[in-house]
């Protein structure tokens, strides 16, 4: 995983946060919003935050300026986007149960589905809603059988997935209601592989476009980092909806938050065991699991590779969890307790899957801007968190 990081986190004052700290920069996040609308306008595409990735809703007024809403992979993902957004909300799931697609279906504007089954075992509810929301518009999610990804946990077309519907799966004759299909093959790529992507789409789903009003290219765009070819995507997107005369949606996640946030971490203890270890005030199993579930070592400010800067220290969490460990580093300098180490990128995919194994504490939120250098405690977490989700 590259480390995109555009803000100088070197000049946050790490001593005036609480530890451990998410903290995201409110200048960065506007600046991949601007990005993100800019793509938007040139091409024509409706952009959505992904909240799966990135749904600090804090910056819901920020995101509603820019996006056209948000997209939610649940029912309580598509309730943070009404309830806080605004905008169109969609709404993907694997499966959904009856009780979560009626609430569901009160609130959303796409709901996509998984399967032509479940399509069509949700006809009741789906004709009850649209009695009452007549512009409710369903779309199913299909998959080209073209893998992009590296990395097979994250791959939606690795063999034998259970996401999108592979044309073979596709009865056609289901296709009454449907107006829009949803395709999603990428993870932190750029335009090449969605190009890719377009033409297996075309190739095996094409002799359907006509019968559809909008087609959403899903989520992995990294369109905001530095070298993302963002002119290439435009005319893709424009040529793609000329052609089939379809709005296309897109819905970043990453995206939206990439290089705007770090999380502040403190160095509990150190000791030695075949080579120096580092235990600090974080997780990677509870606070940064992608590290584990990826696997990547994510950056530290002002560290470098084993061997490079003089002291080389493995750094791990505080969990009885053998494997707890985020990676190996070196340092200028000896580590010592009470020290401040700052972990970079980590605005998206970490607050969204923290969790409390161990009873380790949550890490807080804060909001920076780099600009101006203030700066907010927006959100601490304590005991009553941990109790909270359990019985």
């Amino acid at each position: 995983m590259e480390i995109h990081q555009f803000s100088d986190f070197s000049r946050l004052s790490t001593e005036r946060l609480p530890s451990p700290c998410f903290v995201v920069d409110e200048v960065a996040v506007e600046r991949n919003l601007r990005l993100l609308a800019d793509v938007a306008e040139a091409s024509g595409a409706k952009v959505l935050s992904a909240l799966k990735a990135f749904s600090m809703w804090h910056f819901a007024p920020m995101v509603s300026r820019y996006l056209s809403g948000t997209c939610a992979s649940g029912l309580h993902e598509a309730l943070l986007g009404r309830q806080h957004y605004g905008g169109e909300v969609h709404v993907f799931g694997a499966a959904y149960s009856d009780a979560d697609l009626a609430e569901i279906l009160r609130i959303a504007d796409h709901v996509v589905f998984n399967s032509c089954g479940q399509w069509q075992r949700a006809q009741p509810l789906v004709r009850a809603a649209l009695a009452e929301r007549p512009q409710l518009r369903f779309g199913l999610r299909i998959n080209p059988e073209h893998s992009e990804g590296d990395v097979p946990i994250y791959d939606p077309c690795a063999p034998g997935s259970r996401l999108g519907i592979p044309l073979s799966q596709l009865d056609e004759s289901m296709l009454e209601g449907i107006s829009g299909l949803h395709f999603h093959t990428l993870c932190e790529q750029d335009f090449p592989p969605l190009a890719r992507t377009l033409e297996a789409v075309e190739e095996r789903f094409g002799h359907l476009l006509a019968g559809m009003d909008w087609v959403n290219f899903g989520g992995g765009h990294h369109i905001t980092r530095p070298d993302y070819q963002r002119d290439d995507l435009v005319a893709c997107i424009r040529d793609f909806a000329d052609r089939h005369r379809v709005q296309v949606y897109l819905e970043p996640g990453e995206a939206v938050a990439i290089g705007t946030g770090v999380l502040v971490t403190t160095v509990l203890d150190t000791s030695w065991n075949q080579m120096n270890q580092a235990i600090l005030d974080t997780s990677a199993t509870c606070h940064m699991p992608d590290v584990l579930e990826m696997p990547y070592r994510p950056g530290v400010l002002g560290a470098g590779e084993p061997g490079e800067l003089g002291h080389d220290y493995r750094l791990g969490g505080m969990t009885c969890l053998a494997g707890d460990v985020i990676g190996d580093y070196s340092f200028a300098e000896e580590l010592m307790p009470g020290q401040r180490l700052v972990f970079q990128d980590m605005a998206h995919y970490t607050m969204v899957k923290t969790s409390t194994f161990n009873g380790i504490r949550l890490p807080s939120i804060a909001v920076w801007n780099s600009e101006t250098d203030a700066l907010e405690v927006v959100r601490e977490f304590g005991f009553e968190d941990f109790e909270q989700r359990l019985s």
